[in-house]
């Protein structure tokens, strides 16, 4: 079955850095999208970076543009979301979820991303 895993969350003081990481299996197809999404405290998921597999083009948001990098190592079947210049705004649940499709990942429709992994938390205070 088609798994995914975050890993990487933790606590950081403001202006410091986390790399996420999404591990996943499963797939049965070279085209797909992985996302990342958070969650903070009474909001909706928010979409913040996406990465298509087989093109390999990555997207960031506006919310994180010039702070947050997508990438993806095809060998270990594994998606980071790199993260620099941390605030206290950054604080949230953070997923990678996953969709069967390399043409919408950027409209981060929640019902479009089929497959998500159980998240992670990232605190971001002194």
């Amino acid at each position: 079955q088609l798994q995914l895993v975050e890993s990487g969350g933790g606590l950081v003081q403001p202006g410091g850095s986390l790399t996420l990481s999404c591990a996943t299996s499963g797939f049965t197809t070279d085209y797909y999208s992985i996302g990342w999404f958070r969650q903070a405290p009474g909001k909706e998921h928010e979409g913040v970076s996406c990465i298509t597999n087989r093109a390999g083009s990555a997207h960031v948001a506006d919310s994180v543009k010039g702070r947050f990098t997508i990438s993806r190592d095809k060998a270990k079947n594994t998606v980071y979301l790199q993260m620099n210049s941390l605030k206290p705004e950054d604080t949230a649940v953070y997923y990678c979820a996953a969709q069967l499709s390399e043409y919408s990942c950027t409209d981060y429709v929640i019902y479009e991303y089929e497959f998500w992994g159980q998240g992670t938390q990232v605190t971001v205070s002194s």
